[in-house]
This record gives structure tokens, C-alpha cells and sequence, in this order.
């Protein structure tokens, strides 16, 4: 690591917006830790280019949390950047038939995942020299407006917004700024069903537009070019004719 080259961590790195946000940062010059469950999308983000090192772990388990962030501190010694991406969703079906299993898998990976990372972010960037950081946290237009039968995803990602202000407020102190980017529509594996239509609050069937995953990545490198007396607490990037302005 050059003396200039930042350290960013990617939470999900193997696929859709982490993928592309990992991409972007290493063409930018971040050294970029990617994180996942599955080791072998982790190696093919960091085939990419770019000065990367791979660590699978499931952010939802504090063990493999407090193992990342050791790796981290001993390859790097510091780390500048966490983009807290990692989520999972849950089928979109009625409340009523929601099994309990599927609300916790989502609750403990959008949520608890976010804590997790965040803690041990704190805990590395208030220490190190320079002192401070910052947190991204990819939020949801869900954070904001429900799509129907999205009662797991919708409260992770208004939770996700929460700790969002709290990490911005507490890390005041630490240098450690905090901000969320709310994604609409964007063009991952998931968005094929935007294209092919979706339910949207009348119980209608209809189909979306979608949002170029670069959009996303130089979005997400704008807020991490930020100096750390300056913030992003909270951006919307979304497909301009997507149904949320108005939604319902």
C-alpha cells in the first residue's frame, strides 16, 4: 500500500451494486477489502483490477465480523471507507403468510449486518492515524416509501436510516462521517423483474424503468471523495420515471 492509497471495505462486493462500487473504487485507487458470503464472486470482482484482498464472511455473524476487521487491521492497518451494501430480501408475499424465518434472515443481514460493521469501523477509524473515516450505508428507496408485501425489507431499510443518522451523530466526535445513498431501480440481477413488471400499490401489474449500475458507483465515489468536514448524509439516485415520487 502506497502512502497515499486509501483503504475501503465493501460489504456484498460479489455481485450487482457492491460489484460495481468495488469495481469503481479500485479504478479510483481505493485498496479495496471485499467481503461476502462466497468466496468465488469475491475473486471475480477482484479479477477486475486493481489493488484488492479478499475475505469472505456473512456480516449477520459477530465472529466473522470481528475476523474481517482483524484481517483488515493487519494487512492494512487503517481503514478510510466502509460501504455497508450487504442485504437480503424476502419473497413478496402477504404479511399474514411471512414465515418468522424470513423476517429474522432479513432483520439480521440488513440490519444487524449495518451494526456490526459500523461498530467495528468505529473501533479501527477513532484509533488510527489519521484518525476518522467514513460510512456509506446503501439505504432502499424502500427506506422511504413500502412497495406492497415488503413489511421485512421496507423496516430493515427505515432501520438502516436510522442508524444512519446515529452513526453520522456519534461519529462527530471520532472524524467518522456518516451517509446513506437510496438506490432506485437499479439494474442488478433483481431488476429483471422491474422489467418485466411488478405490483405496484393499486394491485396492479406494470413495468419499471431501471438505473445503470455506473450511476450508482459514481455516486457512491462522489460521496467517498468527500474531505470528512463535509458529508452526503442522505442521496436518492434513482430511474427518473421509476413510480416513487407519487407512489400510491
Amino acid at each position: 500500500m502506497s502512502p497515499q492509497e486509501k483503504v475501503a471495505l465493501v460489504t456484498g462486493a460479489g455481485s450487482g451494486i457492491g460489484r460495481a462500487v468495488a469495481l469503481a473504487l479500485m479504478a479510483a485507487g481505493f485498496a479495496t477489502v471485499l467481503t461476502g458470503r462466497r468466496r468465488e464472486p469475491l475473486e471475480a470482482t477482484a479479477r477486475g483490477g486493481g489493488h484488492s484482498l479478499v475475505v469472505p464472511a456473512d456480516v449477520a455473524d459477530p465472529a466473522a465480523v470481528e475476523a474481517l476487521f482483524a484481517a483488515i487491521k493487519q494487512r492494512f492497518g487503517r481503514l478510510d471507507l466502509l460501504f455497508n451494501n450487504a442485504g437480503v430480501n424476502a419473497p413478496a408475499i402477504p404479511i399474514e403468510e411471512l414465515p418468522v424465518e424470513k423476517w429474522t434472515a432479513v432483520i439480521a443481514a440488513n440490519v444487524t449486518g449495518v451494526f456490526l460493521c459500523t461498530r467495528a469501523a468505529f473501533a479501527l477509524m477513532k484509533d488510527q492515524n489519521p484518525r476518522g473515516g467514513r460510512i456509506i450505508n446503501n439505504g432502499s428507496i424502500g427506506a422511504h416509501t413500502p412497495r406492497p408485501n415488503t413489511a421485512p425489507y421496507t423496516a430493515s431499510k427505515h432501520a438502516v436510516l436510522g442508524l444512519t443518522k446515529s452513526t453520522a451523530l456519534d461519529g462527530r466526535k471520532y472524524d467518522i462521517a456518516c451517509g446513506q445513498i437510496d438506490i432506485g431501480n437499479a439494474d442488478t440481477g433483481w431488476a429483471e423483474k422491474f422489467k418485466q413488471g411488478v405490483m405496484q400499490a393499486n394491485g396492479e401489474i406494470a413495468p419499471e424503468p431501471v438505473l445503470d449500475l455506473d450511476h450508482v458507483a459514481k455516486a457512491v465515489l462522489y460521496m467517498a471523495s468527500l474531505p470528512l468536514d463535509a458529508n452526503v448524509l442522505t442521496m436518492t439516485v434513482m430511474a427518473t420515471k421509476m413510480p416513487f415520487v407519487g407512489r400510491g
